[in-house]
């Protein structure tokens, strides 16, 4: 699934489905925390990883759960030092998950090609000039606040307006710093300073943030909102809310999926997609 490592799988007219698998090398993110911190548990995780049918992985050395303290972008190179070179060498893209230029020039040395920055350029305004430089895919994600704050009273006169508008934005921002467009990936940033009604509004309308141009990322995965709606406090036991997100997000135009269960949503979107097989074969032949 090396396409995507040159942007062709990000191209405005594909339909293909890209799995992204979660790889979080810290001890407080709020689904793993610590799991995948020894680099030897980072490197058997990412193996599995490609064994369950991922078509790129996400490193994170920092977490962005909500109320997360930031850490220095040494710490988060240190905690990648190991690990990177393991992952890259998988053979699947990689994507570096911070808001650091200095991170994602190491990561990016280390051979990933994807910076997956959760601010949209706005933390270090060096990030976007490298990826330009390097030629990097980038996604840029919508945050209300930062991580330490972002849950703290989230309020919207028009969650789906204002977050289009914001990515509409930050596209621009990113094509000024020289990255084109058929390398720029957008993320509504579900559960990063939003309510219930914010994440459900967006799932409901990615069809209009799908026509901004560029393919969108949903990162539903396990998180809080969730757990509201099926009453399951541990992140690992909602799988099953995780795979209805994203299947509802690609009904609306989402293509690219961030999820840390991936051998689960590479079955529902083959069972899926033969399912839409079907039905277009049986209309052309009636």
């Amino acid at each position: 699934m090396a396409a995507i490592a040159d942007g062709s799988i990000l191209a405005h007219d594909t339909r293909r489905d890209v799995v992204i698998g979660v790889l979080n090398v810290t001890p407080d993110s709020f689904s793993d925390a610590g799991e995948f911190l020894d680099p030897a548990s980072a490197r058997h995780h990412a193996r599995r990883l490609v064994d369950d049918g991922a078509d790129a992985i996400d490193v994170g050395a920092e977490s962005t759960r909500p109320g997360a303290a930031r850490i220095s972008a040494g710490e988060q190179i240190a905690r990648l030092r190991e690990v990177l070179p393991a992952v890259c060498a998988t053979g699947l893209p990689v994507s570096i998950d911070t808001t650091r230029a200095a991170v994602a020039e190491a990561a990016l040395d280390a051979g990933a090609t994807i910076v997956n920055d959760v601010s949209a350029g706005r933390d270090d305004p060096d990030l976007l000039p490298l990826a330009a430089r390097r030629e990097a895919v980038v996604v840029l994600m919508h945050m209300l606040g930062e991580p330490n704050t972002m849950q703290r009273n989230p309020h919207y006169d028009d969650v789906v307006v204002e977050v289009r508008d914001f990515l509409y934005e930050r596209m621009a921002a990113a094509e000024a710093a020289g990255v084109p467009l058929d390398r720029i990936v957008v993320d509504p940033g579900i559960g990063f300073g939003k309510r219930l009604e914010h994440n459900l509004a967006l799932l409901k309308r990615i069809d209009v943030l799908a026509a901004l141009g560029a393919p969108v990322l949903v990162g539903p995965s396990r998180k809080s909102f969730i757990g509201e709606l099926s009453g399951e406090s541990q992140p690992t036991d909602r799988v099953a809310g995780t795979l209805a997100a994203c299947l509802e997000a690609r009904r609306g135009g989402a293509r690219l999926f961030r999820v840390h269960d991936v051998k689960a949503l590479r079955q529902a979107l083959t069972v899926t997609a033969a399912i839409e097989t079907a039905r277009q074969t049986q209309t052309s032949a009636s």
